[in-house]
């Protein structure tokens, strides 16, 4: 006995062949440029390590002695040398004038000439009766001590606490006029700039998501266009 299959009607859908695994043709595979990946990393986070030490400069060379009460002088001569040399920046806080002892290496105005700042060990101090201090300096790597004696002013000194080698010569740079129109004007123009065109340039994103989502899209699309009966 013959079965007869009644025929189908006009525009109904073909049958979805069953289920099971279907393969699908993979994604193409984006070519990967190692070169220009590395240099685009490297780019970045030079230009992040540079704003990061230029506002890090920024914060303990203006912000700081404002906030925390220090002073940073840039040492000009070798007469301090090796413990500080020139171009190297010292940092040194107040203290009260009556705790100023011999050995301590303070920063105060030479009392003679032009008053300019120096920063030199104390060899000798003194307390008058009037309630002044005076001091006798010498530089370590000077022969003889300095040719006076400073009488310290008001109730505070400042003693040096730290020492930062070689900032002093890039403060020098940048006080040449070319060099802080470059770096006070140019320079954040260029970082503005560069952050917009990092916002607006288009990306293209290519995971295992949008793999995953073409293979689910062609394998609807083989499903819908295959026909026949089993």
């Amino acid at each position: 006995m013959t079965a007869v299959l009644p025929p189908r009607a006009a525009g109904a859908a073909d049958q979805l062949p069953p289920a099971g695994p279907v393969r699908s043709t993979p994604a193409p595979r984006r070519r990967r440029r190692p070169i220009r990946a590395v240099a685009r990393f490297a780019g970045r986070w030079s230009l992040r390590m540079l704003v990061s030490t230029a506002v890090l400069a920024f914060l303990g060379l203006a912000v700081g002695p404002h906030v925390l009460d220090y002073r940073t002088m840039t040492m000009l001569t070798g007469s301090m040398a090796p413990t500080i040399d020139p171009g190297d920046v010292v940092v040194s806080t107040p203290l009260d004038v009556e705790d100023v002892t011999a050995g301590m290496v303070i920063t105060y105005h030479i009392p003679v000439d032009d008053h300019r700042v120096v920063t030199h060990r104390v060899i000798d101090v003194e307390h008058t009766a009037d309630g002044s201090v005076s001091v006798r300096t010498q530089g370590d790597a000077n022969a003889a001590p300095d040719p006076w004696t400073a009488v310290l002013t008001g109730d505070t000194a400042y003693q040096v606490q730290a020492v930062v080698p070689e900032v002093g010569h890039l403060i020098t740079a940048l006080r040449n006029p070319t060099l802080s129109t470059l770096f006070v004007q140019l320079v954040p123009l260029a970082l503005g700039v560069w952050m917009l065109l990092a916002i607006w340039r288009p990306t293209r994103h290519w995971d295992a998501e949008d793999a995953g989502h073409t293979a689910d899209v062609d394998t609807h699309r083989t499903a819908t266009t295959a026909g026949g009966t089993r």
